[in-house]
């Protein structure tokens, strides 16, 4: 089975060819003999009904300095791809927000991974508050008092932007910390949007598991420790990632959630756990294949094509029956 591939992601040749997850799932495609496509969002376009992008073909090679060719730019009609892969990374923005509501005129005839709609409805840090009893602590508002009630109580805080990602902005309040006023002021005059404040995990210091689920089910993590002095264990922040098995706890957490991810059409999924909670499921562009693979030689990109496949074998029979 050969399919038609386009990917929609951050330009290729800025990318990490050992760590990033986008260019495995590139290569595991291109072994299966898929013709790829590359375009990023704004090259995305609707016009008279159809959701067309500025593409080039693709071919991709392990080899540093040389890992690409592309193809002449041209016009392509979503509509008639196979497969399309929503992968740029964050912030999930109104740019983001308006890339999956041109995608969803083309979904699911044309299968987009992960679902357009989900993404768009499932923010990392906001999704994750829909599981009860799986998160630490948590505060999410605009509203100042509140959240010197919620240091009173916990002490020892974290604060950060709602839909930051990568770890930016992320910031540790300590009891005795006289920057939080100011910290808010910075936030207020940055964004409209409310912060997230929670409760300060130590369990940090030990790391933050970051663990892949595919179609709902658990199939990998990695552990990443941050760096010393540094509260935050994103592995662009500094974090080492390490091997790491799942335990009782986060076995039980990938159960509670699976379902929900398998259901809302989530294929490729990330979340991060820290000691015994959830702190975010991470649903645009989720990392950690590579890593995953060089500790524990199990390559992900390969089951995640598996699934998706047998999701697009059994959208073209549903469609053939209709």
């Amino acid at each position: 089975m050969s399919l038609a591939v386009a990917i929609q992601m951050d330009h290729v040749s800025t990318i990490d060819i050992d760590g990033d997850s986008t260019f495995v799932l590139a290569l595991e495609a291109q072994r299966r003999g898929h013709g790829l496509f590359h375009y990023g969002p704004a090259d995305l376009s609707f016009k008279d009904g159809r959701v067309l992008a500025r593409a080039q073909e693709m071919k991709v090679e392990r080899k540093k300095g040389a890992h690409f060719t592309l193809g002449a730019p041209r016009m392509l009609d979503l509509a008639g791809l196979d497969i399309v892969l929503m992968r740029q990374d964050p912030p999930f923005d109104m740019a983001y927000i308006t890339a999956t509501h041109l995608l969803e005129h083309i979904h699911p005839r044309t299968l987009v991974v992960n679902d357009p709609v989900e993404v768009r409805n499932a923010p990392e840090k906001l999704f994750v508050t829909k599981f009860e009893g799986l998160l630490p602590p948590t505060l999410i508002t605009s509203d100042m008092r509140q959240i010197v009630e919620f240091r009173a109580e916990h002490k020892d805080i974290i604060v950060k932007p709602l839909f930051g990602n990568g770890g930016a902005g992320v910031f540790h309040i300590k009891p005795d910390d006289e920057n939080l006023s100011s910290l808010m002021e910075m936030f207020t005059k940055m964004s409209r949007e409310p912060v997230i404040v929670q409760r300060y995990l130590p369990e940090v210091r030990l790391g933050d598991k970051r663990i892949i689920l595919v179609d709902g089910e658990a199939m990998g993590a990695i552990n990443r420790v941050p760096a010393e002095g540094e509260a935050r264990s994103n592995m662009h922040a500094g974090g080492k990632p390490v091997p790491s098995k799942l335990t009782r706890r986060e076995e039980e957490i990938c159960e509670m959630i699976g379902p929900t991810l398998r259901e809302r059409g989530l294929i490729f999924v990330g979340i991060d756990v820290i000691g015994d909670y959830l702190t975010e499921i991470n649903v645009t562009s989720p990392t950690g294949l590579q890593q995953i693979a060089r500790f524990d030689n199990v390559h992900l990109e390969a089951r995640i094509w598996d699934r998706i496949e047998a999701r697009f074998n059994s959208r073209k029979d549903k469609i053939a029956r209709a």
